[in-house]
């Protein structure tokens, strides 16, 4: 099955390879305008242009092109390809899959149906990515987001943000059930053709309504890293304020009732919210 094309279950069909194509565009449009509609609402970009400036003029230096490459690549390789700005490794070994495996899926779909429909590695790309989004889905939904002993929530509950992942992981689900219907006939061809309309219905809702859900967040989240790390490099460091050493006298004459708060030796505060490994939503 891993190595077959399922778009094959089509031909002979309506379904043309012309229509697929026409379908995948139409997709990549939904998002393009989905996200631009989801930004000019939200206001997104003129809220990063205004902190930009903000932090500029805070900025306690300045910070060279070079050293920027340096952060962007940093972000590229730990957050975006490692997903290493999650804390809790469950919720990054989630989003590691999840991410690669859309990313596998989307790749497989240009390779089938725009490519070689025979290819084996673009039906690889499209089964493998499929699987790891079902897996790293269904182990958000129900391991992670689903804590009914910390906050009551049930695996059952759905509010609009929610659109992205349920859809996502149920394409990816209703996807590979076709196409183990559409290779084996083991229930039949009603059952392949039912899966194949689900399929298409959810893998429509996931493209369609990223004005509603969080699918353009994954084009902010790399943005806001970005930010994040040149203002704490340039010493604005989001208008936060600064770090102090509490047993340095200067620290002390900068702060007079310090020590009458804290005495004149305070103590190591540890960890903090740190010391108790998050696990949950």
């Amino acid at each position: 099955m891993f190595s077959s094309n399922p778009f094959d279950f089509l031909a002979g069909s309506f379904i043309t390879n012309d229509v697929m194509q026409a379908y995948l565009i139409l997709m990549v449009i939904f998002v393009a305008g989905g996200t631009i509609l989801h930004v000019a609402k939200k206001q997104s970009a003129r809220y990063f242009s205004e902190m930009a400036a903000k932090h500029r003029s805070n900025a306690k230096r300045s910070v060279g092109a070079g050293e920027k490459m340096g952060i962007a690549a940093g972000i590229l390789v730990n957050e975006v390809a490692l997903a290493g700005e999650f804390c809790n490794k469950e919720r990054q070994a989630s989003h590691f899959l999840s991410m690669w495996g859309f990313i596998l899926y989307c790749i497989g779909n240009v390779v089938l149906i725009f490519g070689d429909a025979t290819s084996a590695m673009g039906a690889n790309l499209w089964h493998w990515g499929a699987l790891m989004l079902v897996v790293g889905g269904a182990w958000f939904w129900f391991r992670i987001r689903v804590d009914v002993s910390a906050e009551g929530t049930k695996w059952y509950k759905l509010v609009e943000a929610d659109i992205f992942i349920v859809s996502l992981m149920l394409t990816a689900l209703f996807g590979l059930i076709w196409s183990s219907q559409a290779a084996g006939q083991t229930l039949g061809m009603n059952v392949a053709t039912l899966f194949f309309v689900l399929f298409a219905i959810s893998n429509t809702v996931l493209f369609g309504s990223v004005f509603w859900s969080k699918f353009s967040h994954m084009f902010f989240k790399p943005a806001a890293a970005y930010q994040k790390k040149v203002s704490k490099a340039d010493g604005s460091n989001l208008n936060l304020p600064a770090e102090y050493d509490l047993a340095d006298p200067a620290t002390h004459a900068r702060y007079p009732d310090l020590p009458l708060y804290m005495g004149t030796n305070p103590p190591n505060m540890g960890k903090g919210i740190r010391a108790r490994a998050a696990k949950n939503y």
